[in-house]
């Protein structure tokens, strides 16, 4: 009897075991699902970027059979980092009304100066010549934490979607950021948009920089 009673105790705390060890999954499974967008239905591209893509074709015109991702090593995340520190202050930031003259136009930055989009176009340029896949790196639109239109690039890696902003030089979880996301590049097709999180179209136009 006193045999039967300590096997039951061993089995008995094993299982315990397993359910506790099952319990602290959870919560790193939940944040691996977090740390990634969910794509949701297609939606109209920013009138920014249909432009862009009609003076600039051949950036426009790369597809792809599959998406990818950027598996995030510590080298990888550093040379976002990297590429998002250098953006951000070799280019100065202004307006489209007072570079071009109109309210919004994409394009790569000129003369050193550009607004989010701009900077957007020139990191993911800049990363794609050192090798990360096209596929990987997704203009987005956001609302900001002020409700104002703006542009980010996404970066989707296995360890979640990584955001470069022109912002901040701290390259964050999508989640992190406290933006609204309402829609992004496909990443099989550039000219493709979805929604994202059951947002609406989204804004067509893109924010001014922040001072």
């Amino acid at each position: 009897m006193v045999r039967f009673a300590s096997w039951f105790f061993i089995a008995a705390f094993g299982m315990a075991g397993i359910a506790v060890e099952a319990a602290a999954q959870q919560p790193q499974q939940q944040q691996r699902r977090v740390a990634s967008l969910a794509a949701g239905a297609s939606t109209s591209a920013p009138i920014g970027w249909v432009q862009f893509c009609n003076e600039n074709p051949v950036d426009c015109a790369q597809r792809s059979p599959a998406a990818r991702s950027v598996t995030l090593t510590s080298a990888a995340f550093a040379q976002l980092a990297r590429i998002n520190v250098q953006v951000n202050r070799e280019i100065q930031q202004v307006t489209d009304l007072e570079l071009f003259g109109v309210e919004e136009y994409w394009t790569y930055p000129v003369d050193g100066k550009g607004d989010c989009e701009d900077l957007v176009l020139e990191k993911k340029r800049r990363l794609i010549a050192l090798g990360v896949p096209r596929e990987a790196m997704l203009i987005t639109v956001v609302r900001d934490l002020n409700g104002d239109g703006h542009a980010i690039l996404t970066v989707v890696t296995d360890r979640g979607d990584y955001v470069l902003d022109n912002f901040t030089n701290e390259v964050k979880l999508w989640h992190e950021t406290g933006y609204r996301f309402i829609k992004r590049q496909s990443q099989t097709d550039p000219n493709q948009w979805v929604s994202l999180n059951g947002g609406a179209a989204g804004p067509q136009l893109v924010a001014n920089p922040r001072r």
